[in-house]
């Protein structure tokens, strides 16, 4: 069951007799009570002295339940539904792409997502007549300040090497083009610029250290951050080498790499549970890349090496913040929770893990209140049943979600 979004106004909520998991501790805070008010959090109270309550207040009974803040998928593309035939999708039509869209909002906030960071999405005739622009661009806009819809930081199209996949990007032949592509999707509205580090030859980053380091330049002074897709060792080498503020992905990571990533404040945004669906695909679908022998072994070989980087970042102490990569992954909306799995498999303790899909978002985002609760902060959270500290499969299991 879906749990429904409390959006409606009221004067005040009193969240009653919960435990309460931030993801900053490993211990689980039991018998708590929360009180919001015009959607903000007024105080957060043990149960059994939770003082004067204002008259009229709706009284959620929590008890039984782990209250989360609202989770950060920190890599999404709104646009795109996902499945095993996710690229085919970027080519549908513009209404059709919007409606993902739309279904999209649905799910991650039946998922207890509150904040989605878009990292890429085509570029067509905005709806209303006016230029192109890359549709996760429109849907932001539409979005915001509306009830029951997650809250939204997106950057504007891919920006690739010339040649690699035209179809999809904004593409630069030089360093000179890859900085005016860069500021052009600011100039077009885009909260951060997304680069793709993979190229036609996959022992070669497509531009060096030195040539991303003038990217980075040029968007931190508009105030803005650039991240980039890494799925090979060398371009995730120039990235970090780079000080870019995230790498997405990370499937290719040494020792070396992540210390660098850790010196420079290079995030990683970790996506492994595109690698575990692929899994899935082996039964489920009749495509040689996944359901061969062949394939199934590329697809675990690729999974465990993915692991293994993304333990190395923990180790060096590089910031991880987690994302689905629903849309253009195949995965789906709705599945944080598979994320957060994923990441304690790699080795992080739970705790940890819940934290890289809520505050750790918000620190890559730059919002502070984004993926945490305090007193006076916004009244964002979800309430799961079972402990998320111990099991994060209890993530699966939100039944209320609540937004300011």
């Amino acid at each position: 069951m879906r749990p429904e979004p409390a959006t409606r106004t009221v004067a005040a909520r009193l969240y009653r007799d919960g435990a309460l998991a931030d993801g900053r501790s490993d211990r689980l805070r039991p018998g708590v009570s929360i009180l919001v008010e015009d959607g903000r959090v007024t105080w957060i109270r043990p149960a059994d002295d939770e003082g004067p309550v204002p008259g009229g207040a709706e009284v959620v009974d929590a008890s039984g339940s782990t209250i989360v803040p609202g989770m950060v998928d920190a890599h999404s593309h709104l646009t795109m539904p996902g499945g095993a035939h996710w690229i085919d999708r970027a080519g549908d039509p513009t209404d059709r792409l919007l409606a993902a869209g739309e279904a999209n909002a649905r799910l991650l906030t039946s998922a207890g997502v509150r904040w989605a960071r878009d990292v890429g999405s085509v570029r067509r005739p905005s709806p209303d007549g006016g230029p192109e622009r890359a549709l996760a661009l429109v849907l932001r806009d539409r979005w915001r300040g509306r009830p029951g819809y997650p809250h939204v930081r997106a950057a504007g199209t891919w920006i690739m090497a010339a040649g690699y996949m035209p179809s999809l990007s904004v593409e630069a032949a030089n360093a000179d083009e890859l900085v005016a592509a860069a500021t052009d999707q600011l100039d077009d509205g885009a909260d951060l610029v997304k680069l793709y580090l993979d190229g036609p030859d996959p022992g070669a980053s497509p531009w060096s250290a030195s040539e991303l380091g003038r990217v980075v330049e040029a968007v931190h002074a508009r105030g803005a951050r650039v991240t980039a897709h890494s799925g090979t060792f060398a371009g995730a080498r120039a990235g970090a080498e780079a000080g870019v503020d995230a790498l997405e992905h990370g499937f290719e990571l040494d020792d070396a790499t992540a210390e660098i990533m850790a010196a420079n404040g290079v995030h990683l945004v970790s996506t492994l549970c595109v690698l575990a669906s692929w899994q899935t695909f082996a039964r489920t679908t009749g495509l040689a890349r996944f359901a061969s022998d062949e394939g199934r072994a590329k697809v675990e070989t690729r999974r465990r090496r993915a692991l293994a980087s993304v333990a190395a970042a923990h180790a060096a102490g590089v910031r991880i913040a987690t994302g689905t990569d629903f849309g253009g992954g195949s995965t789906r909306a709705n599945q944080l929770a598979w994320e957060v799995e994923q990441l304690v498999e790699a080795g992080l303790q739970p705790w940890e893990a819940l934290g890289c899909a809520t505050w750790r978002g918000g620190e890559l985002l730059g919002e502070p209140d984004a993926g945490g609760l305090r007193e006076g902060g916004p009244a964002d959270l979800v309430l799961v049943h079972g402990d998320p500290l111990s099991d994060p499969r209890a993530l699966w299991r939100a039944w209320h979600a609540s937004w300011a």
